[in-house]
């Protein structure tokens, strides 16, 4: 019984894990919507997330009502 526990568990991290992962970046404003610009390097400052990219699986058409 402990084995179908555990194995089961380890089905559902692998599978939990399997979305590919995208970085976004987003330019910092400041509060008159300017980009905020970094005075050492002189870019824009930036806000990077790492997102959950998931596949869009694809369906049927559903038939509209006559």
């Amino acid at each position: 019984m402990k084995y179908a526990i555990v194995l089961a568990t380890a089905l559902f991290a692998l599978t939990a894990t399997a979305a590919e992962t995208q970085k976004v970046c987003v330019d910092i404003k400041d509060k008159a919507g300017k980009a905020v610009v970094d005075p050492k390097t002189g870019k824009a400052k930036q806000n990077c997330k790492q997102v959950k990219q998931h596949k869009k699986l694809d369906g049927t058409v559903v038939p509209g009502k006559k």
